[in-house]
Order: structure tokens, then C-alpha cells, then sequence
């Protein structure tokens, strides 16, 4: 493992990780390198099965303190990317390489996010394994009673968002399996509708002042408060959503026209104006605080390994700001309902708050419509018997 030790170091450092951590790792480098001497394994060979029997080995001779699989997870990345291991070998079951397929469909022709991609193969992957016929998968004899009971049986034990959630998981397989070629009928018509009524609820709104409170509580001296800074202040001034936050590039920034460009669901781009404070916020983040980095994401996790940001931290930066301005707590999405309530309530049309929130359709910014009281106080008819 010796022609790898400095390129290893190297690519540790750059990923963030602390002097000690990068000591420990080429410790346990330095022991498997020994230990593949001793079995005659080469660098190209290695795998995490490699690496558990290194592991069973090492628990055999007595040692207490010995690494785990994960901990050589950086070192099999850092091969992997240098060519010296390849890509690892395609599964063999039929499910598996069905699966795999099926990634790539949501990723190319969706453009589904990660964890999205993830949910839909979870539930591709019960409803596949629960209709295989001795271990084969045998499309043709698919029907629509087997889909529904499949359905039924997933929405026992969920919410009606959720279930609504498994409907379009479902049906997102169906046309898989009908694109390639595997199912003989378009089975997506024998999905039922989850019923439930929609637009029921009203939007939860922070109340006035709360918002600036939070940005208040930022201690701007400190670099995670300083990029959870940039992060609040571009939900609550744009009303972006999480994942646009976490997939904002460098690229995206226009500095020269004062704009950016959004990459949202459904690898949607939209633009938008950049106003003074927010864009101040994002030069002081990317000028003080942002490490110097070939990652192009704008905002890298403060722990290594460093990587750009996951959504679901957007609405962790949110509830960590609530409790430092002992506020209740609330996620991400609560600022953008919030930013709508409040242009509602400057007069804004919703036309025009459709089109701040990117909306496509505008019966989903009717919904703020609800919380313009003043409004339907004046078209509200007099309850009967009012006057008596």
C-alpha cells in the first residue's frame, strides 16, 4: 500500500478530516497493507469482503481494538477513484440487476432526487419480492388484483399522505415495467386513488418578527452560524425549498446580473433575483468561511468527510436557530409559508406569489388564500339569524 500513502493523506486533508483522523486511517492502512503481504492480496483485489476477513483475522489473534469495515470505507473510495478498484461486480440475482435498472430509469428520465430514488426502490422492491413464483419474476402473469391487494396491504399501516406517497411509487414501477418491455399491459390504471380531500389544511406561518429573530440568532462570527446564516436568510427572503438550498452550485450564482439560477424537483432550473442582503450574506459565507475546495456545491457539511449539504439539513439549520431564539420549533418549509402569508398580506396577487414560489399549478398557491382574512371577511355572506 506504499505508492498510495501520500495521495491517501492528500485526499483525507481536502475532505476536512482533523490531523488525528487522518493519523489513525494510515495506522489501519499500514496494518492491512501488512496483512495483505502476509495473504498475497493485491491493492486491486480489495473489497469489504477482503476487508472482513482482514477484520475475522485480526478477532482471531487476540487483538481488542480493531477496525471496522466502514473505517476503510474512505481508503476503498479514494482506490476506487484512482482506478486501482473497479466498479464492484454486478449483482446476480435477477431483482437485483432489475433494481439496478430501475435506479438509473428514475435518476436519467425522472430526475429524482437521491433519497427519492431510495424510497421508490424500497417500495419496488417489496412489491417485486412479493410477487416473484419460485424465485423468478414473471411479469406476464402480473394483475391488477395482485397490485391492488399489494397497495392495501402497504396503506394499512401509514398516513393518508403517506399512502398517497405508495400510490405514486407504485405507479412509477408500472410504467417502468411497461416501458421496458416486461409487462404486456399499462397497469398504472389499476392503481386506486387514495381518498382524502385535498387542500384541507392551512398554512402554518411564523408570526411577525419571528423570522428576523432567527436570522438574529446566528452568531455570524462562527462559521457554522455564519453558513446557517446564508442558508435561513435565502429560505426566508426567496422562499426557496430544500433541495434547492442543498443543490445551489457556484456556477448558479450570477454576481455581474445579481441573479440565480434554482435546480429544484424534476431537475427543474428557474431564476431568480438575488436581493442586496442575501447576496452580502453569500459573499461572506464563500469568502470567510467556505473552505477552499474543488467541490462546486455552495454549501459543504461542516464535518468531514466534506461534502455538499443534504436537504434534510436545511430544516436541522431551521430547528437549531428556533432553539437559540427560543422559539418553538419548525422546519424549513414553515419560512417559505411564511414569506407567502406575508406578501398576501402586503397585497401581493397570487398570480405573483405563484411565481416567487414556483408553482406550477396556481390552485396550489390558492391555498394562501385561507389566511387572507381580511378578505373574505368582506365576501363572507352575514350568518343566518344574525341580526336576531
Amino acid at each position: 500500500m506504499g505508492p498510495f500513502v501520500s495521495g491517501f493523506r492528500t485526499s483525507l486533508s481536502e475532505q476536512g478530516y482533523s490531523a488525528l483522523a487522518v493519523g489513525n486511517m494510515l495506522t489501519d492502512m499500514g496494518a492491512l497493507g501488512r496483512w495483505m503481504q502476509e495473504h498475497d492480496v493485491q491493492p486491486s483485489q480489495l473489497s469489504p469482503a477482503v476487508i472482513a476477513d482482514l477484520r475475522s483475522d485480526c478477532l482471531a489473534a487476540g487483538r481488542r481494538k480493531v477496525p471496522s469495515v466502514k473505517c476503510f470505507a474512505p481508503l476503498l473510495r479514494f482506490l476506487h477513484g484512482e482506478g486501482v478498484i473497479g466498479d464492484p461486480p454486478a449483482p446476480e440475482s435477477a431483482l437485483e440487476r432489475l433494481l439496478v435498472d430501475y435506479r438509473r430509469w428514475l435518476a436519467a428520465e425522472r430526475g429524482l432526487a437521491e433519497m427519492t430514488i431510495i424510497r421508490y426502490e424500497n417500495l419496488a422492491r417489496r412489491f417485486l419480492q412479493q410477487n416473484l413464483t419460485d424465485g423468478r419474476l414473471e411479469f406476464e402473469a402480473l394483475s391488477g388484483a395482485q397490485v391492488v391487494s399489494f397497495l392495501l396491504h402497504e396503506s394499512e399501516r401509514v398516513s393518508v399522505g403517506s399512502a398517497k406517497g405508495r400510490v405514486a411509487e407504485l405507479r412509477s414501477l408500472l410504467k417502468f415495467l411497461y416501458v421496458r418491455g416486461l409487462t404486456p399491459h399499462l397497469l398504472t390504471t389499476a392503481v386506486p386513488p387514495v381518498a382524502g380531500w385535498r387542500d384541507t389544511s392551512i398554512p402554518k406561518a411564523l408570526p411577525a418578527g419571528q423570522v428576523q429573530r432567527l436570522l438574529d440568532s446566528c452568531d455570524r462570527s462562527d462559521p457554522v452560524q455564519a453558513r446557517d446564516y446564508a442558508i435561513l436568510i435565502l429560505v426566508a427572503r426567496l422562499g426557496l425549498r430544500s433541495i434547492e438550498v442543498a443543490r445551489l452550485e457556484l456556477g448558479d450564482i450570477d454576481w455581474r446580473d445579481g441573479r440565480i439560477i434554482l435546480r429544484g424537483k424534476a431537475s427543474r432550473e428557474d431564476g431568480m433575483p438575488l436581493p442586496a442582503d442575501v447576496g452580502q450574506a453569500l459573499a461572506d459565507y464563500l469568502a470567510d468561511v467556505r473552505p477552499a475546495t474543488s467541490l462546486r456545491p455552495v454549501f459543504l457539511s461542516c464535518k468531514a468527510p466534506r461534502r455538499g449539504i443534504r436537504p434534510d439539513l436545511v430544516s436541522d439549520v431551521t430547528r437549531r436557530a428556533c432553539d437559540r431564539a427560543k422559539l418553538p420549533r419548525a422546519g424549513a418549509h414553515r419560512l417559505r409559508h411564511t414569506l407567502a402569508t406575508e406578501m398576501l398580506r402586503r397585497g401581493v396577487k397570487l398570480v405573483d406569489i405563484g411565481q416567487v414560489l414556483r408553482h406550477r399549478d396556481l390552485a396550489t398557491t390558492a391555498l394562501y388564500a385561507k389566511v387572507d382574512l381580511a378578505t373574505l371577511r368582506s365576501i363572507a355572506l352575514p350568518w343566518p339569524g344574525e341580526q336576531r
